[in-house]
């Protein structure tokens, strides 16, 4: 038996899950941890990752540790993804994470965290042959094109929800020129990614923070008491423009009274959306499914994989 741990060092959020694996390759999740660190947070141009960010990600990882130390048979494998990837003084950053907490974070790329998604979402979701995957998290939105079962194409693109929000002041109060402005620069990128015309009118299959909110809003105003699954729902893309235009108008203070919108969430949510909203608008989208499962999931059948051969 195995205590499988991934450690997800996002630039929102760090969360952990932690897989038992039996002997015959069954598994059981025993925890799933989640803190909002918000390390992205005041990176400015020159992508220096700042002091109060820092102290919060070692207070999280603090937490974790206190939790899966006395485990048997412990396999951890932590993750770092954009935040850190980006930063200038990540050396610095690592080195003071393996002296307060002892992990060593693997740095992976955009086009590694993609691939984990991929394997988390297809290994989950019966999603067909083809679909376009998204992932959008606090400073990366990663793009899978899915063709007869295999990545077709994939990219890591450098914005999300909390970079767009603080390089185009999308927090609180919204402008209207900031917003065009902030659509404009990301409607940009993603148009300039040449293979995603080959997803118009494709599934879109999401998953990340800000996307999945589209479903937990939704679900709320189905049934308050037992709302559906996130992982598994389906939204059409009518709905979820009702609720990307619902959010724009609203302040922060307002947007955090929605329910199911997690007041952490409220002064990103808006440049969260942003992505998503181009992508079902210039690909003619009809409808959205949400995968709870992304990058921790996919390094679980990594792992396992890796282990069978």
């Amino acid at each position: 038996m195995i205590n499988f741990a991934v450690i997800d060092l996002g630039s929102n959020s760090v969360r952990m899950t932690i897989t038992q694996i039996a002997d015959d390759g069954t598994t059981k999740v025993t925890h799933q941890l989640k803190e909002m660190v918000r390390l992205s947070e005041n990176m400015g141009e020159k992508k220096v990752l700042q002091e109060e960010p820092i102290k919060r990600t070692l207070e999280a990882l603090e937490k974790f540790e206190k939790v899966y130390e006395k485990l048997p048979h412990l396999h951890i494998e932590a993750l770092a993804t954009a935040a850190v990837r980006a930063a200038t003084n990540q050396a610095e950053f690592l080195q003071l994470v393996k002296e307060k907490v002892g992990i060593d974070f693997e740095v992976i790329t955009g086009e590694r965290e993609a691939y984990l998604d991929f394997l988390g979402v297809t290994r989950t979701l019966d999603v067909g042959e083809e679909c376009l995957i998204m992932d959008t998290g606090g400073a990366s939105t990663e793009l899978i094109l899915v063709k007869q079962n295999q990545v077709a194409h994939l990219i890591s693109l450098p914005f999300g929800s909390v970079t767009i929000s603080q390089a185009f002041n999308l927090d609180n109060k919204i402008k209207a020129s900031e917003l065009f402005l902030a659509m404009t620069d990301v409607e940009k990128a993603l148009t300039g990614v040449d293979w995603l015309v080959e997803a118009h009118r494709t599934k879109l299959v999401v998953l990340g923070g800000s996307n999945r909110t589209l479903a937990k809003i939704a679900r709320r105003k189905i049934d308050a008491e037992n709302p559906p699954d996130v992982h598994g729902f389906i939204l059409s893309s009518d709905a979820a423009f009702d609720i990307f235009a619902e959010l724009v108008d609203l302040d922060k203070s307002e947007r955090e009274k929605i329910p199911g919108l997690a007041k952490a969430r409220a002064d990103v949510i808006v440049g969260g959306l942003t992505p998503i909203s181009l992508i079902m608008r210039t690909l003619h989208i009809p409808q959205i499914l949400f995968s709870n499962h992304g990058l921790r999931e996919g390094a679980l059948f990594d792992f396992m994989d890796k282990k069978k051969k």
